[in-house]
Order: structure tokens, then sequence, then C-alpha cells
């Protein structure tokens, strides 16, 4: 009699790497939202009325829920029971659901002073508020959808080209950020400030039809392997008690710690990067991201080619050091106030790739070593929960830090948006155009104008106790009431609105290089901050390859078993 040999799915190349790709473009979306609006702080501060604080309550929203409810460890529990299936869809559906509701909060015109009362926090702005509960209900599945793939990379690449693979999915993921910070000013400038999420809408919606098409190939795979849960035999299926096999393992409590550290001196510098190249290095806004943009994309190309090297040839935790050691450098060089050319932050953005490339490379395919298949599901919850503490706190203290450390830039962009919106209104709503055409109008003048001074004024700004801001308001306003008398607005209404915006911009502009207002951020404490977690990333990837010699995890090891 013959004996059939049924050969497993993820043994053909061709479908191992589709289902990588089909996976990774559910968590496109993802990774393009989450910087959607870090990309346009300046434009959410002119137009919106937003300072730092609001912008670092917005960002560390994400962890809210995963952090402070456990929504990750339960997303790791119920991915250990449900498997990658189930849990990438319910996953895909909550991304939607909080962008939308974020998409909402931005485009709602919220009364004048609106706030909502917060337990223990006070009051807090309604539309930070409404944002940042969309944020957070987004952060549940976009961290519920990357431990689900990063368990699903494991089942289809073990004992394959595992770190490759992870560096691919990566990749794939961080055009989403690139994208995001490339795009992000462009479609907010040139249509309005809701345009980038609307887009992100839209994505989501495709990468949720992506994971049903690979959930019909993981299908195909435990048909092929004969397994009825996801290719786990039934007698070694997670149980609750593993939970304490995994919190008791002290390598695992390194790698998380590196993890956390690692991960907060790069994610909360890119929600600050775009500005930081505008207030420090003067580059023009609608470039800031292209100079950011550089890391992504870098770690886009190298992150799988420093996977290849760690299937091939291994040294896991010393890739790990390098990449902590990379960061400190750039960090400390960023640190520094005399250097403020664009082209050495252009540089170190591109040595930061290199940096944030190493460590992820062999960062998460190192914790199979260490953890067991059927605990890894929760064990990624665990890592990436204490990961949501870290970007919870950290843009909560940037922001603090940023407002206190420059207590009078965001009352100042209020101060020059109030006068150009009083004279604004008096000269034009007595005329033929409507309220959205003349708060277009003064959205256009007002960001223009802190732009321009930002970008090309160079003074000796006054001291917030010394400034008189209204007596500054007052000289904006009439002086932009006295420049735009003269325009002849019955004729072409477009040229029109563009005399007025060009000749409010220009008021503004003169007044405030003149009265010396302050309205750029030093970021020089926020630096020092990065310089820290990079410091201390780099202890705990030294106890990490300590440990590895001690338990013989096999970090130092290659991943391909030939």
């Amino acid at each position: 009699m013959t004996e059939i040999i049924k050969k497993s799915l993820r043994e053909s190349t061709a479908m191992r790497w589709t289902a990588l790709v089909l996976a990774s473009l559910s968590i496109f979306g993802a990774y393009y939202f989450n910087y959607a609006l870090s990309s346009i702080k300046p434009i959410l501060e002119s137009i919106l009325g937003w300072n730092s604080e609001d912008f670092g309550t917005y960002t560390s929203a994400y962890g809210w829920f995963n952090v402070f409810l456990f929504m990750l460890i339960f997303s790791g529990l119920i991915l250990d029971k449900l498997g990658v299936r189930k849990t990438g869809l319910g996953a895909t559906i909550i991304m939607f659901v909080g962008t939308a509701i974020n998409y909402w909060a931005i485009k709602h015109q919220f009364a004048e002073g609106a706030s909502i009362q917060i337990p223990l926090l006070g009051a807090m702005k309604a539309q930070v508020f409404w944002s940042s509960l969309g944020f957070a209900i987004f952060g549940v599945g976009t961290e519920a959808i990357g431990i689900t793939i990063s368990k699903a990379v494991v089942r289809w690449f073990k004992g394959k080209e595992m770190a490759l693979a992870m560096g691919m999915q990566m990749a794939i993921a961080r055009l989403g950020t690139a994208l995001a910070i490339g795009i992000s000013i462009p479609l907010a400038t040139n249509f309005s400030v809701t345009t980038p999420i609307l887009f992100a809408l839209v994505v989501m919606l495709l990468g949720m039809v992506s994971f049903i098409l690979f959930s019909v190939l993981d299908i195909k795979l435990d048909k092929s392997e004969d397994f009825t849960n996801q290719g786990i035999d039934p007698a070694d299926e997670f149980k609750v008690k593993d939970i304490l096999l995994i919190i008791g393992n002290r390598g695992f409590w390194y790698i998380a710690v590196l993890c956390v550290l690692f991960y907060s001196a790069v994610f909360p510098f890119l929600f600050y990067a775009n500005d930081l190249m505008v207030n420090k290095y003067n580059v023009d806004p609608s470039l800031a991201g292209t100079i950011t943009m550089l890391l992504p994309f870098g770690t886009i190309i190298l992150t799988p080619v420093f996977g290849g090297i760690y299937d091939k040839f291994g040294k896991g935790s010393t890739i790990m050091i390098i990449g902590s050691l990379i960061l400190i450098f750039v960090h400390g060089i960023l640190a520094i106030p005399a250097l403020n050319s664009w082209w050495i932050a252009a540089i170190m953005v591109i040595i930061l790739g290199v940096g944030f490339s190493l460590v992820p490379s062999a960062m998460w395919p190192s914790v199979p070593k260490i953890i067991p298949e059927k605990q890894l599901g929760t064990a990624y919850a665990v890592i990436f929960w204490i990961q949501n503490i870290g970007l919870l706190f950290v843009p909560l203290i940037l922001g603090f830090v940023l407002s206190s450390t420059n207590p009078d830039v965001s009352p100042n962009k209020k101060v020059v948006k109030h006068a150009i919106e009083k004279a604004f209104n008096e000269k034009l709503t007595v005329n033929t155009f409507t309220a959205k055409e003349i708060g277009k109008a003064i959205e256009s003048a007002t960001g223009s104008a802190v732009d321009s001074v930002v970008q090309y004024a160079n003074y000796q700004a006054i001291s917030a106790e010394n400034a008189d801001t209204k007596k500054v308001e007052n000289l904006i306003y009439t002086t932009i009431s006295k420049n735009i008398a003269g325009i002849d607005l019955s004729a072409d209404k477009d040229a029109a609105l563009q005399a007025v915006v060009k000749s409010g911009q220009d008021a503004a502009y003169q007044v405030i290089t003149e009265e010396k207002l302050n309205i750029k951020y030093d970021y020089f404490y926020d630096m020092l901050i990065f310089v820290g977690l990079s410091i201390s990333s780099l202890l705990f990837a030294f106890l990490l390859k300590a440990e590895d010699k001690k338990k013989g995890y096999g970090l130092e090891l290659p991943n391909i078993k030939k």
C-alpha cells in the first residue's frame, strides 16, 4: 500500500510569503493613522487651538484601555484561545470604529470653551477628549492585530526565515508610517484638517479585506496539517496558569523592559519630529515630513536585511546592543542646541533609522526562543502591554515638559489667531463670503504667518513676563484692518480672498517680528528625556545578553534550522 504524504502549506515559499503580505497589509492602515495627526501638530495648534499638553494627552490616549483596562492582556488570552483569524478580524473592526470616532471629533464644531469633566483628571477640552477616546479605541484594535500578526508569522515561518519575515511585516507596516509623515500636511493644507483621517478610514477598510483573504489561506494551512486548533495540538493548548510561567521568566522581563525603553525613545520622537524640524532646524513645515520620513523608509529597507542576517548568522542580543548605542548617539546629537542645521537633522534621522531597524529585527524573533509557542500570544500581549505603558506616559511627560519650558508659545499663537479672526470677520462678513470661506482664510493666514516666523525670522524672543500680548493682538488687528481696507471684494472672489490672506499674513508677520513675540518651541529638555531612555535601553540589552549566556536561549544562534 502506498502511503500518501501530506505536505504542509507553509512548506510552499509562495504561499507563506503571500500569507505574510496579506496579514501585514491589515496593519498598514494602523501605522498610517497612528502618525496622521502627529504630523500636523502645528496645524492643530494654529487652527483648532490645541496646545502641547493637549497633543500629549491625545498621543498618550493610545494606551488608555490597553494599559488601565488590561485590554492587551485580554487580547493575548483571546488570541491563544480563539486563534489568529477570529482575533484579527475583530481587531480590524475595532480599529475602524476608533478611527471613525476620531474623524467625527476633529470634524465636529464644538462650542467655544466646551469641556468635559474627567474623574481625577479634571476638565478636558471636548474635542481633545473625543478625539483621544477614538484614538484609545483604535489603540485596542491596533495592539490586538499587532500580536495576532506576530503569532501568525511564527506559525507560518517557524524553522524558516522567521526574522526576515518579521522584518518584512514591520517594513510593510512602516510604509504606513512613512506615508502619514509624508502626506498628512499636504492633505491637511490643500483640503482640510480631517482629510488625513478620512484617508485612514479608507485604508482601514482595505486592511479588513486583506485580513479576510489571509484567513482563507490560514484555513487551508490548518487543513494541510490536519490540526483543528490552528496548528496547535489540543493537548498543548494554552492554559491560564501558563501566565505564571511567562512572568516568572527573567529573560522575558529583560526583553520586555528593553522593548518599552527602546520604543519609547523612538515612537514618541516620531510624534514630535516634524515639529522639532520646524522649530529647531527652521525647516519649511511642508517639507519637514520629508526629513522625518527618512526614518521609516530606512527601516522599511533595513529591518528585513538585519532580520535575514539574524536568520543566517545569529547574534540577536549583540544586534540589540548595537541598536541601543545608535539611539544614544542620535538623540545626544539632536539635543545639542548649537547643532541646528537641517542637514545634521537629516543625517541623524537616517542613522536613527538604522538603529530602529536593528533592535526590532532581533528582538521580536528572539521571543519564541524564550517563550514556548503555545504561550506566545499572551507573551507578546504582556510585552506590548508594558510597551503601551511607556507609550502612554512618555508622550504625556513630553507634552508637559514642552509646555512647561515654553509656557508662552501656545498662548501667543492664540493671540495671533484671535487678531486675524477679528480683522477678517469685520472685513468679510459684510460681503457675500460664507462662514466656511472666512474660516478657511483665517486658518490659512494664521498658519502661514506663524510658520513663516518660525522658519525665517531670527530674533531673541521676549519672555512671557515682559510680553504685552494685548498690545500685540491689537497691533496685529489694526495693521491687518488698515492693509485690507483697500482690497476690492466685489470682483473675483477667489482673487479677493487670496489678497486678504496675503495681507493678513504679512501684517501678522511684521508685528510678531517687531514685537519679538515668542512662538518657537525649544525642544532641548524633551531631547534629554530621549537620551535617558536610550541609555536605559542599552543597560537592559546587556542584561539580556548575560541572561542568554546563562540560560542558553540561543539568541546568538541562527534562526534557520539546517
